[in-house]
């Protein structure tokens, strides 16, 4: 059976394209919901998935109606597989597990995409290693400790520095100085 997946992220917008498009290409049954899609849990998707069958045939009009990542369009797809189900897309020609080619394009797309995240991360690795050979380090500053809290303290209650200056010389912000000092008083 050919089932359709209609969805839209906001309450403005319409679904009736996505229902037209759909039932002429032959979807039986369709599952439409107003959500974003980077929700993790969308009742009607959940809905379908329960109710699939094998031999069963995901229809959505464009990838972005089924999952904003390629992360969870792999996963979802995983999903489908493991109960027997193909998906396929009316826009991205490319997106149809129902044919072996289909299947083929789908494991290449998979592919590109691990490798573009695989050379990111690469990139990523050595731009961190080149900051740090600068002295640079990426991620929040350590926290302050004990020690410093109390002296952050004593040189905001001596008035000799202004915050600026403390916050410069501790190279903290405004609201980390008055967390300090806050957490020195009690």
């Amino acid at each position: 059976m050919i089932i359709g997946y209609a969805r839209v992220s906001t309450e403005d917008q319409i679904i009736d394209r996505q229902m037209d498009q759909l039932l002429e290409a032959g979807a039986k049954k369709i599952f439409k919901e107003k959500i974003s899609g980077t929700k993790l849990s969308r009742p009607e998707l959940n809905k379908m998935f329960d109710q699939l069958r094998e031999g069963d045939v995901v229809l959505v009009t464009e990838l972005s109606r089924l999952s904003r990542s390629t992360k969870d369009l792999f996963f979802l797809t995983e999903q489908l597989q493991l109960k027997g189900a193909d998906v396929k897309s009316l826009k991205e020609t490319w997106l149809d597990t129902t044919t072996p080619t289909g299947r083929l394009m789908f494991t290449f797309m998979a592919g590109l995409s691990q490798f573009e995240r695989d050379l990111i991360s690469q990139k990523t690795k050595e731009g961190l290693a080149s900051a740090r050979r600068r002295g640079r380090y990426g991620g929040r500053p350590p926290k302050l400790d004990n020690g410093q809290k109390q002296m952050i303290t004593i040189l905001y209650n001596e008035k000799e520095m202004s915050v600026n200056e403390i916050c410069k010389q501790f190279k903290i912000s405004r609201p980390t100085l008055y967390k300090a000092i806050a957490a020195n008083r009690t």
